[in-house]
């Protein structure tokens, strides 16, 4: 089974989909990536969506990425007497470390490294930003605030604070339990919550041993700040536009998510742009005009992948709102338009080896007639280099390691196929062919560009490049490697 497209789709996993034949039905609907959601569900229901992906994985024998996404930290108010209470823009009230019911003047704010970050003039956000409180005095235990939007405050509504870097971790002791969880389980990205600086990453990578690779949510003000270093730090990113659209103006997210977009691509890192991208689906089985056209923006802008949430976790058309992304996505890339964007927005980066080859096969691939660019690659850098380029044929990864092949299928346009080991060039090139063939993206008088490193099975030592005939005894009449 091959994706008539280049955009990869991440579906989350929730009630609304968590049996073998939804699942089955989502991927076959256009699904790339299914997305553990660990703020919901219990480690039993995560263990068997999980168990239940590598079934299809095995049954379609096609590489399925899993990414497990970590709950972070999570700061909320205390309760009220009687559940709720009433403010008004323009009149004081104060969060404090008291236990007791709040009311109209106060409420318990449970976290004391808000209290120790917290300045006057600073900004607190309750229940998604729809209240708005502005600090005037703070203190180790309180902080009395002017309300300016106001409404309804209820119990344990989430509070954010998007002025300051707030010390706190961005795993909490349940993101560590659930991260040893899903290593062991298996999964092949772990998507990071609350990061505010490449030190929570890092502390993410220290964690994961190498089993999982690492992306991380930028959802804060502070990590787009910090974009730069995080970017380093990771092995991907999600734009991760809920929190982001909280902390930040409305008006600032499209340009932030169009600037992490190229960046990443520059990096050479996948790149998600999640939250809301098809949110009426999962009342309705068709999507808004406006949220045809945010999806649309994205892919125009490049990114690795589109994901839903709710519309595939509870909502009640999930394998329609993947089959609609997926349409949305073939009529994009068909747009010569998205040609022009897309190799307008291209980077030069060329500091190695690797690099000038994977551009010279792009090149070769948008001036000539071959039909697909097949690389080994044992680490998977190769092939992320190669889909930086974005070029115009197919990307075919062969990999002799299964975690490789699962981790790239997150990446624009590449086609991952589990290979055995290979000790000379030649039997790369009849792999890649035969790949090629399988996948049904060539025919037998067609070319394809080759690229491998010698000695083979060895991580960043790309340095060879073949345009190959498709015809294998035209390989084997040639010239002995």
């Amino acid at each position: 089974m091959r994706r008539h497209r280049n955009v990869k789709i991440v579906a989350t996993l929730g009630p609304a989909s968590s049996d073998y034949d939804t699942i089955r039905a989502l991927f076959e609907a256009g699904a790339d990536v299914f997305r553990l959601n660990m703020s919901h569900g219990d480690h039993d229901d995560i263990r068997s969506r999980h168990n239940i992906i590598r079934d299809i994985e095995r049954d379609t024998g096609r590489p399925i990425c899993i990414l497990a996404d970590l709950q972070g930290p999570k700061l909320r108010c205390g309760v009220f007497d009687g559940d709720s209470a009433e403010i008004e823009e323009g009149q004081k009230f104060r969060f404090d470390l008291d236990d007791a019911p709040g009311d109209a003047t106060r409420v318990q704010l449970p976290h004391r490294e808000i209290f120790d970050a917290l300045e006057p003039g600073g900004t607190l956000l309750v229940n998604d930003g729809k209240l708005r409180l502005k600090v005037d005095k703070c203190g180790k235990d309180y902080a009395d605030c002017t309300v300016e939007t106001g409404g309804t405050i209820s119990n344990r509504k989430g509070v954010n604070v998007p002025d300051v870097v707030l010390p706190l971790a961005a795993l909490s002791e349940k993101d560590r339990k659930d991260l040893e969880f899903v290593c062991d389980l298996g999964v092949d990205w772990l998507a990071l919550s609350f990061v505010q600086r490449a030190a929570d990453v890092e502390e993410a990578r220290k964690l994961a041993k190498g089993r999982a690779a690492i992306l991380s949510k930028i959802e804060k003000p502070a990590a787009v700040d910090a974009f730069d270093r995080i970017l380093e730090a990771s092995d991907g990113i999600m734009v991760a536009r809920g929190d982001l659209g909280v902390e930040c103006p409305v008006q600032a997210v499209p340009p932030i998510q169009k600037r992490l977009i190229r960046k990443c691509r520059a990096a050479a890192k996948p790149v998600i742009v999640a939250t809301q991208m098809l949110e009426s689906m999962i009342d309705s089985p068709m999507p808004t005009r406006a949220e045809v056209s945010d999806v649309a923006t994205a892919i125009y802008e490049g990114t690795d992948a589109i994901m839903l949430s709710a519309e595939s976790a509870a909502g009640s058309y999930p394998i329609e709102a993947v089959s609609t992304m997926n349409n949305v996505a073939i009529a994009v890339e068909s747009d010569g338009t998205y040609r022009d964007i897309i190799e307008a927005s291209r980077s030069a980066n060329l500091s190695s080896t690797a690099d000038a080859i994977v551009a010279a096969a792009r090149e070769i691939a948008d001036t000539t007639d071959v039909k697909a660019i097949c690389c080994f690659s044992h680490s998977g850098s190769t092939a992320l280099k190669v889909s930086r380029e974005r070029p115009r044929v197919p990307i075919i990864a062969l990999t002799p390691v299964q975690e490789t092949a699962r981790r790239m299928v997150l990446s624009w346009g590449i086609h991952c196929v589990e290979t055995q080991k290979v000790e000379r060039f030649k039997f790369a090139v009849v792999s890649a062919v035969r790949a090629a063939k399988a996948s049904g993206f060539v025919d037998l008088d067609d070319q394809v560009v080759v690229m491998a490193g010698i000695p083979f099975n060895m991580p960043g030592s790309t340095n060879i490049l073949r345009i190959a005939p498709c015809d294998e005894r035209l390989i084997f009449g040639a010239e002995a490697d």
